[in-house]
Formats: C-alpha cells, sequence, structure tokens
C-alpha cells in the first residue's frame, strides 16, 4: 500500500487543500476518472497479492471468498465515511481528519499507524527481493553449486540493492517521475494472475518426485479444501486488510478529480476496489489449486522452487523485482513523512535530518526483511494492528467525534459496528498470531 504524496514534509499539511476558485491551470491538471481508478488500484495492490493465496489455504474456497467480499465491502464503506467527512469539512488528508477529531492526539494516531503500516509494506517488498532476486539470478545460470555463492546469498543481494538502488531514490527529495513509472505496477500484478491462471494447468498433482526436493514429500490428496479453520486462519483477514488499504491515498485522489464529487469518487473508489477484488481472487484460487496444502506463504516462491528454470515464471519474477524496486522507495516518502510529523514537526527541512531519518527507516526494514523468518508474519502482525486501525477504527471513529448527526443515524450506527468488528479483528488474529508463535517454539 502507497501515498500517492511525493514531496517532501517539511510542508504544511494544509496545502494540500485544493481552493474553490482553483485556477484553469490546476483545472487541466486534474485527473480523468479513469486514472482515478487507476491510482486506486495502484494504492491497493501490492505485496499482498502474494500471501493470498496461502490465506485461500487456510480458510478454504469458500471460506476465502466470503472474507475477501466482506473486506473489500467494508472498505469501500469506510472509504465512504472518510470522503462524507471530507466533503463535512474541506480537510484532504487523513491526517488532519485525526487532528479535527482529536486535536494532536489523533494526528499522531494517524501518523504512527501510516508509518508502521508503510515500514511493514516496505519489509515485505524486501522481503520478496531476498527470497526473489537470487533465483532470478539463478535461473539465468545452468551451473551447480556446492554451497552457496555470495551471488546467490539473498541477504547479500538485498544489501547490495538497497545500498545502491533503494537507498539513493529514497534520498531525493522529491520523486515525482517514478510516480509515472510504477503505474506499471499494475500491469505486472495482472500479468502475474495470468501466468497464475495459466500455470495451473502446466503443474502436476501431485508434483513430480525428483523435480526439487523441497517437493518430494508433497500431499498426494490433490482436492480443495471448501472451508478449514485452524490457527493459520488467523492470517487470513490481517492479510486482506492489508491487501485492500487504499484510505491514505484515497483523499488526495479525491482533491485531483475532474468534477469532484463524493459519489463520483465513491463510484471510482467502487471500480477500483472490485478490479482489485478479481484480480486477487483469480491469483489466490488458481495459486491455491496449483499447489493445494502445500502453497508456500509467498506464492512466487513455490513457482520459484518448482519451476526455477521456466521462462515464463522468470519474466513474472523479473516484473515483480523491477516493480518492487520502483515501489519501496515510493513508499518511502510517506513513512519519512509520517516519521517527521511524529517526532519533527516544528522542524524545519535540513539535509542532515532528511538523511537521517532517511537511514533509520531504511536500517529498521532491512533488518526486518532479513530476520523475519516469513512474509506471512509481516502481513499477519501488520494488518492485524495498522491495517485494522485504517480501515475499520480510524474511519468509523473519526466519523463518531467529527459528524453532527444523531448518535442513532444509520451512518453513526454503522461507524460504531465498523469500531467494534474493527478491535476484535484486530485483537484475535494478533491473539492467535502469537500464540501459534509460541507453540511453534515450545
Amino acid at each position: 500500500m502507497m501515498s500517492d504524496e511525493w514531496t517532501e514534509s517539511g510542508q504544511d499539511d494544509q496545502s494540500a487543500l485544493v481552493p474553490k476558485d482553483a485556477t484553469q491551470h490546476q483545472e487541466s491538471a486534474r485527473a480523468s476518472f479513469a486514472s482515478s481508478v487507476f491510482n486506486i488500484m495502484h494504492a491497493i495492490m501490492g505485496s499482498g497479492i502474494l500471501g493470498l493465496a496461502y490465506a485461500m489455504s487456510s480458510t478454504g474456497i469458500i471460506g476465502f471468498s466470503l472474507l475477501l467480499l466482506f473486506v473489500a465491502v467494508t472498505a469501500a464503506y469506510s472509504v465512504h465515511l472518510l470522503l462524507v467527512l471530507c466533503e463535512q469539512t474541506a480537510l484532504t488528508t487523513y491526517e488532519d481528519l485525526g487532528f479535527c477529531a482529536f486535536k494532536i492526539t489523533g494526528k499522531v494516531m494517524v501518523a504512527g499507524a501510516i508509518l508502521i503500516q508503510n515500514i511493514g509494506a516496505m519489509s515485505s517488498y524486501l522481503f520478496v527481493i531476498k527470497s526473489e532476486l537470487p533465483a532470478a539470478i539463478a535461473g539465468f545460470l545452468h551451473n551447480s553449486y556446492n554451497g552457496t555463492p555470495w551471488y546467490l546469498n539473498g541477504q547479500i543481494l538485498l544489501l547490495i540493492t538497497v545500498i545502491f538502488v533503494v537507498l539513493p531514490l529514497a534520498l531525493l527529495p522529491k520523486i515525482e517521475f517514478l510516480g509515472y513509472t510504477s503505474g506499471l505496477s499494475i500491469l505486472f500484478m495482472v500479468y502475474f494472475t495470468i501466468v497464475v491462471v495459466v500455470k495451473k494447468w502446466f503443474v502436476p498433482c501431485p508434483l513430480s518426485n525428483g523435480t526439487v526436493n523441497y517437493f518430494q514429500n508433497f500431499s498426494s490428496e490433490c482436492k480443495p479444501k471448501l472451508l478449514q479453520i485452524s490457527s493459520k486462519s488467523a492470517y487470513a483477514i490481517p492479510t486482506m486488510a492489508f491487501s485492500f488499504l487504499c484510505h491514505t491515498s484515497v483523499l488526495p485522489i479525491y482533491c485531483e478529480l475532474k468534477r469532484p464529487s463524493k459519489s463520483r469518487m465513491q463510484k471510482a473508489v467502487n471500480i477500483g476496489m472490485t478490479l482489485s477484488f478479481l484480480i486477487y481472487m483469480l491469483s489466490a484460487l488458481f495459486g491455491y489449486l496449483t499447489f493445494y496444502a502445500n502453497v508456500n506463504s509467498q506464492l512466487l516462491h513455490s513457482y520459484s522452487q518448482y519451476l526455477p528454470r521456466d521462462p515464463v515464471i522468470m519474466s513474472v519474477r523479473i516484473c515483480i523485482l523491477f516493480s518492487v524496486l520502483l515501489t519501496v522507495p515510493l513508499i518511502h516518502f510517506p513513512a519519512r513523512k509520517s516519521f517527521m510529523l511524529l517526532f519533527c514537526s516544528s522542524c524545519p527541512f535540513s539535509w542532515l535530518c532528511h538523511i537521517l531519518v532517511t537511514l533509520v527507516i531504511q536500517t529498521v526494514i532491512v533488518l526486518l526483511a532479513i530476520y523475519v523468518p516469513n512474509i506471512q508474519n509481516i502481513f499477519g502482525v501488520v494488518g492485524s494492528t495498522t491495517s485494522t486501525a485504517l480501515l475499520f477504527i480510524y474511519p468509523g471513529l473519526f466519523y463518531l467525534q467529527i459528524s453532527r448527526e444523531s448518535l442513532k443515524s444509520s451512518r453513526k450506527l454503522k461507524a460504531l459496528g465498523l469500531i467494534i468488528l474493527g478491535i476484535l479483528i484486530g485483537a484475535v488474529s494478533l491473539l492467535v498470531i502469537i500464540i501459534t508463535w509460541l507453540h511453534n517454539e515450545n
């Protein structure tokens, strides 16, 4: 998940407000309805798509479908509440709505959640680099190795990539040009989904013994589960919440929309979420039907192990890696903005502070990518905490506080339901995840 705000953090948040008497130049720079849908999909779709097949394996096809539909509908409604508040208050950022609701406390709540959410997103992307870049290099080599040479070591390659590619881009004061290039990430996600659907018919079940040692113990059972509940199911909704979070980008996209209106923006959100839902559903379904219970928590890794030199899989891997390299610096900008708001809000822009904050954030996400053993842990923890807060809890909480409607009105009752739902989902999922960790360690 990523924000469309790519300028540096030293500016006043109120500068994002669009005056009613906008100039002709500003009007001509506004985004079309189609491009707004594209931007929403861009904000929604990210590394979460790689973990949804695993979520389906832990909940079953029917269970997953119902949960994914529920999260998508709920996400669309929480965006509706934010748009209503935006119309009532003329505020255009999530942080400003937090300030309007609970003053500095509300703004800090939102900034902290966005910071943690973006750190989790960047860590998941770097985890993909760590696991897929060695496979991408090995796919072009045909030698056998006794051990792992340095150029196939995921941690070394991750450090090289961050130091020489990600960090220089993240240090730039402005990064607008990457905003256009990284729009290719949606096309890569669509291409990834098409390959997942097609490859389902070329991968045998059970997987052939001897292809890769990892799959020699693959279960002979090739029947999909329709409904399943286990400790792994606790990762499902957090992963879905992580995958559908676009709320920090919706309001800036709203400001750029031609002929902006709440109903027009809501329609764009609904279309963007529906298309994202279809892409998510297809990739998860056919990824699960390819590997069944043995699907990896990072779907592409399953293909990497079973089809290490398949040219189509190699092309998908390269596309995903290219998308990651462009997206991580973009996500870094709103993360740094939130960090500055939390810890250096009164400080003017300085290159020293800019560089130090960048290095701190980069160090944290690299350490997480190196030492977190499973990408599902990132989806689970971040999804059950900040994702549920930004998607469920904060929209409902801010609406209850800001809106002047009666407490018994339909919207306020639904807002209260969102708050309760978010707290329950987050608390139960996080508790089960922690218990699972403790159980596995014992």
